[in-house]
């Protein structure tokens, strides 16, 4: 039974020092959320302002832009998925990766080639241990984005949607992250950002009976579109980076804490264990005593006789 015993201890130390670990992990998890929820909230206003400007000049003028004007067959289309660089954050990457295959399965079923662009490593690693084509991939930033790397990743998909469908350009472009809801709660969604969709508002449907104003925009229409639409989709993947990171965050977190409390549930099952295990090594130990003792009773009363 003393082996018995040292093999339950051996484990208590070791789970006790996994539980350091994952509790070391839930907490800068937990600190790192409340940043990027900052980030989120600082951000969001620019992108919806920037948005709105950009709509109110494609509904302003008659320009047809290639960023704005709807393709009557699109062949092909970009998609591009947001995952995490790292691990321990439960389903937050193969959630996103699963609505990437939803969305790709449906535009294909559409008649659509699909073209992929990847950010994190989760992602990447998925593709490429199924030898699937990617068109475009960044690392190294997910948990933390800046606006530098929406930048680097927007400009190669605003130069596919530039370009002619028969150059390898695409007519659509669509993105596939998590949406951050609540410490419990993040959301794998799928948005089309290109071309434009023109959504009405509330304050729209107010002025549908009111005679709008006439916009004239300097230098013309189509360089202020070409100025306003790469900031566009610059700030919504940004926007979208920074909704994934906080999410992410999220999710590591409530990972650590679930690994955490079944550490100490593990911790508490060993040591009842252990605890079982030292009470039968005393017990056999007293029953050996006892037996020795009545033994050598039991010889001292035979030599007597």
């Amino acid at each position: 039974m003393g082996a018995q015993l040292r093999v339950y201890k051996r484990r208590i130390k070791a789970v006790s020092a996994t539980k350091k670990i994952t509790k070391a992990m839930e907490m800068i998890a937990a600190s790192r959320v409340v940043k990027a929820q900052r980030r989120v909230a600082a951000s969001t206003p620019y992108a919806s302002e920037l948005t709105r400007a950009v709509t109110a000049v494609a509904t302003g003028s008659n320009t047809r832009h290639p960023l704005t004007t709807e393709v009557e067959q699109p062949v092909r289309a970009a998609v591009l998925l947001v995952t995490s660089d790292r691990g321990l954050a439960g389903g937050y990457s193969s959630n996103a990766i699963k609505a990437a295959e939803r969305l790709t399965e449906r535009l294909r079923g559409e008649g659509r080639e699909v073209v992929h662009y990847i950010v994190g490593r989760k992602g990447v690693g998925y593709y490429s241990f199924r030898e699937r084509p990617v068109a475009g991939s960044w690392t190294g930033f997910t948990d933390n984005p800046t606006y530098a790397d929406a930048k680097n990743v927007a400009d190669p998909l605003i130069e596919a949607v530039l370009k002619d469908t028969a150059e390898g350009g695409v007519d659509e472009l669509y993105i596939v992250s998590t949406e951050f809801v609540s410490m419990m709660t993040q959301t794998p969604v799928d948005k089309r950002l290109l071309p434009l969709t023109l959504e009405k508002t509330a304050e729209d449907e107010t002025a549908k009976d009111r005679i709008l104003p006439l916009f004239e925009f300097e230098p013309s229409d189509e360089a202020v579109l070409d100025a306003l639409l790469p900031r566009y989709v610059e700030s919504r993947v940004y926007n979208a980076l920074l909704q994934a990171a906080a999410s992410e965050h999220a999710a590591r977190r409530r990972a650590m804490k679930s690994a955490t409390d079944n550490a100490e549930e593990l911790i508490k099952s060993f040591t009842r264990l252990a605890n079982a295990a030292r009470q039968a090594d005393i017990t056999q130990e007293i029953s050996e005593i006892v037996g020795g003792a009545s033994a050598l009773a039991d010889a001292t009363a035979g030599s007597d006789r």
